[in-house]
């Protein structure tokens, strides 16, 4: 059985994104992205929301820049290899292998493909991990908090949710990152 993981890269205020959606302060130096990348490494199935999945089609095909770094290239490896599940009422097609569209996101059958899981589930999207949140699916917080304030924007945990949470694991990168990692409930 896998463990249902919400990763996020944040601003230290808790955004995924500021007020124009912008998250070009959240690009991981390569410490930070090697260490993802070997976090990812867990992962077979990836649960997106459609604009998470749209931005990270950009992983399905290498291109110039992947091609210039080993540890993009590593991603986009592990990202291609992983089987990904997008959640989308208006999505008509996919554009990466291994990609299956669902029209609504029911916590039972979500419950199933983590518990048939023989590798840990990802999901991402703020709106649709505050769905998985709030059905109590969620075993693991992981948070990458970049030393930036933004004011406003995307909020990685949705209003409203309270949980207990138990630190697992924290790390600090050169570049001021701090990696947490927390089991929930």
């Amino acid at each position: 059985m896998g463990t249902l993981i919400y990763t996020g890269i944040t601003s230290l205020d808790g955004y995924i994104n500021d007020a124009h959606g912008r998250f070009d302060w959240a690009a991981p130096s390569d410490e930070v992205h090697a260490f993802v990348n070997d976090l990812e490494r867990g992962v077979g199935t990836y649960l997106y929301g459609r604009r998470l999945y749209d931005t990270m089609t950009y992983w399905e095909t290498p291109s110039p820049e992947t091609d210039e770094s080993p540890v993009t290239r590593d991603y986009q490896r592990i990202w291609a290899a992983a089987r990904k599940i997008v959640y989308s009422s208006t999505l008509d097609a996919v554009a990466s292998e291994n990609t299956t569209i669902e029209r609504v996101f029911d916590p039972e059958i979500v419950a199933g493909v983590v518990g048939r899981a023989d590798t840990d589930v990802s999901i991402g999207g703020a709106h649709l991990a505050a769905h998985a949140l709030r059905a109590g699916l969620v075993g693991e917080l992981r948070m990458f908090l970049n030393p930036v304030v933004v004011g406003d924007g995307t909020p990685f945990l949705p209003d409203g949710y309270a949980d207990r949470l138990d630190l697992l694991d924290e790390r600090r990168f050169e570049n001021g990152v701090v990696y947490v990692r927390y089991s929930v409930g």
